[in-house]
């Protein structure tokens, strides 16, 4: 008995020694993997879909074709009929001044009012009743139409009609009630503050159709489209104007702007122009990260290497209306395609290659590289008719053609394999 159980201490006791020499091996190998990764990383990119761009960001003032609008009465106030970019026609009212005194006006015709009012209570039942019922239903009738309707023209035209209908009602009262001299000259006193409102009110009209905005800098005749060889590096400068900083709302006077095009000057130094030239397609990106298409409309070669370019932007005009000096990036081209780091590229005989990792098998597959930025490349697959053009099959160059969706590729070990 003694022997089986001195014989099974000795057995667990070679077993704990074989674990612990065991779990020594994977500490020292974990530790040795971990010291190569240090000294060699190997990291693992998973091809997906995916787009790169050439960008340079600037700034630029906007330029607008717009008039600016005021009214003697300017001092006196305003009231806006079309707000802040509503569109309007030509010789369309926009806005109005207030009548002097207009507050005073419109009380003295608001009590005249609660006194007529008061007045056709008396009379209405002796005069006329049936006239009085239709004109009461027609009044019903409008402000039923106006709970109903979104359209602002239409809701002004009845209130119009309301007001048509009550003066008619007044004025079927006054003649014909006993009261009649008495609302005969309530009426007559309400007519005449109300010609002293209207023919103080200053109404002011849309010079062209198009956009309607408050937000006046004094600029409105100073940055226009119609010669851009004035425009430099110092005019734009001794604007003093801040980037990004929005208009502020003017409460004397409105303009109309052109919402079918604009355009944003930028000086760019020569080497920084690519291959622009006028004419060119160029997409830009906004601060807020709205894209939006260009055309370069003018571009003329200054001074001190600088390039005055001019973006003409026909689309999404409104969205520049509230700023004058903008920050946006110009992008001078993007592709998409199959997106991996320049690191996973390797470069020989003027052919590219990235090494695929398949459970640890790993290949390189040929590819060609379509665009390239300082980090990433769009890389794509060689047509049997261009491998063939350039004197290459696959057989002869003992290496995979064909790279897929989430292929996980090498991006800075083991590019020397085979």
């Amino acid at each position: 008995m003694k022997e089986k159980i001195e014989s099974k201490r000795k057995t667990n006791k070679i077993k704990i020694v074989f674990i612990c020499i065991l779990v020594i091996m994977v500490v020292i190998y974990a530790g040795y993997t971990a010291w190569q990764l240090f000294i060699h990383p190997t990291d693992v990119f998973l091809v997906e879909q995916g787009s790169i761009s050439e960008e340079q960001k600037v700034e630029g003032y906007i330029i607008r074709r717009e008039t600016k609008v005021q009214g003697n009465n300017y001092k006196n106030g305003m009231v806006q009929i079309k707000t802040e970019g509503e569109k309007c026609a030509k010789d369309e009212n926009i806005f109005r001044y207030y009548t002097t005194g207009e507050e005073e006006l419109i009380k003295k015709i608001q009590e005249l009012d609660e006194q007529i009012g008061e007045a056709q209570k008396k009379s209405t039942n002796t005069v006329f009743p049936g006239d009085i019922k239709l004109l009461d239903e027609e009044i019903d009738l409008r402000l039923s139409e106006i709970s109903q309707n979104n359209n602002v023209q239409k809701i002004s035209e009845y209130k119009k009609e309301i007001e048509n209908y009550i003066t008619k009602k007044t004025n079927i009262v006054g003649e014909n009630s006993e009261a009649g001299s008495y609302l005969s000259n309530l009426i007559q006193e309400r007519k005449k503050y109300e010609n002293q409102l209207n023919s103080g009110s200053e109404y002011i009209k849309a010079p062209m159709s198009g956009v309607v905005s408050y937000k006046v800098d004094g600029l409105e005749e100073v940055l226009t489209p119609d010669d851009f060889s004035s425009y430099n590096r110092s005019f734009f400068e001794n604007l003093n104007l801040k980037t990004g900083q929005t208009i502020a709302t003017n409460t004397e006077c409105g303009k109309v702007v052109n919402n079918y095009e604009c355009y944003i000057a930028t000086i760019l130094k020569k080497d920084q122009l690519h291959d622009i030239k006028q004419g060119s397609k160029l997409d830009l990106r906004l601060s807020n990260g709205d894209e939006i298409s260009s055309s370069v409309e003018y571009l003329m070669e200054q001074t001190n290497d600088d390039v005055l370019l001019v973006f003409k932007i026909t689309k999404d005009v409104e969205k520049l209306i509230s700023n004058r000096k903008i920050s946006f990036e110009i992008i001078f081209w993007q592709y998409s395609g199959y997106k991996v780091p320049n690191t996973a590229i390797i470069k020989e005989n003027d052919l590219a290659y990235v090494v695929r990792n398949r459970a640890g098998y790993l290949t390189r597959v040929l590819v060609k590289v379509e665009k390239q930025n300082e980090s990433y490349s769009i890389i794509d697959n060689y047509s049997s008719d261009e491998l063939k053009n350039m004197g290459y099959n696959s057989s002869e160059l003992n290496v995979s053609t064909k790279i897929n969706m989430y292929d996980e590729i090498q991006t800075t070990a083991n590019k020397d394999v085979q």
